[in-house]
């Protein structure tokens, strides 16, 4: 079945959604980077708070985007898979996905889910080797994601896991663009830092 065309003006929302968040928190986390923008004239605690309201507003929308994918586009997906076969694997999906990226989330706590690495001494970033990140390098940003397409599979939406795939498909470029240099970039100065601690003494 073709996907109305309420369901490709709903996955065009989900996409420009997505490409709000990640490009807004990329911006402006390169920005707290190169100028500590958000920091430099109100103090950490302010200019993170500041920057994670608007990041939390652009999360939630595009969380609804991705919603309003799957169910504009309910019954569109083609092939003739039995709907008994997708919903339990779509619900299996789902529980994984949302599972990972809680634990994740309490792992590394409330803040580290906004970016706080960005906004802290670079002394205080550190690998983590607990939770899901003792399996997996990046747990948010890959099982993590396993929900979305979950969720377009309960739907049966082409819709909906175009904008899955696009989804996981943005925050990974976001990652290798801007995350993890960042974090290369605070772990080798956290390694200087320790070096030049021990040839201190």
């Amino acid at each position: 079945m073709i996907a109305p065309v309420w369901g490709w003006l709903a996955l065009g929302y989900a996409v420009a959604s997505r490409l709000a968040y990640v490009l807004y928190v990329g911006f402006a986390l390169w920005q707290q980077e190169r100028s500590q923008h958000f920091t430099r004239t109100v103090g950490q605690d302010e200019g993170f708070s500041r920057f994670r309201r608007m990041a939390s507003l652009l999360m939630t929308n595009d969380a609804v985007g991705l919603i309003a994918a799957c169910l504009v586009g309910w019954h569109t997906l083609p092939g003739g898979w039995p709907r008994s076969m997708m919903v339990v694997a779509g619900t299996l999906l789902v529980i994984v996905g949302i599972a990972t990226k809680l634990w994740a989330r309490a792992t590394l706590g409330g803040d580290a889910y906004y970016w706080a690495n960005f906004f802290v001494d670079t002394s205080a970033v550190t690998r983590v080797r607990a939770g899901p990140y003792r399996f997996f390098r990046n747990p948010m940003y890959t099982v993590g994601y396993l929900h979305a397409y979950g969720a377009a599979l309960l739907a049966a939406s082409l819709p909906g896991l175009l904008a899955a795939l696009f989804a996981q498909g943005a925050i990974l470029v976001f990652y290798a663009l801007v995350e993890k240099p960042h974090f290369d970039r605070s772990r080798d100065a956290t390694s200087r830092e320790r070096v030049d601690a021990r040839e201190s003494r």
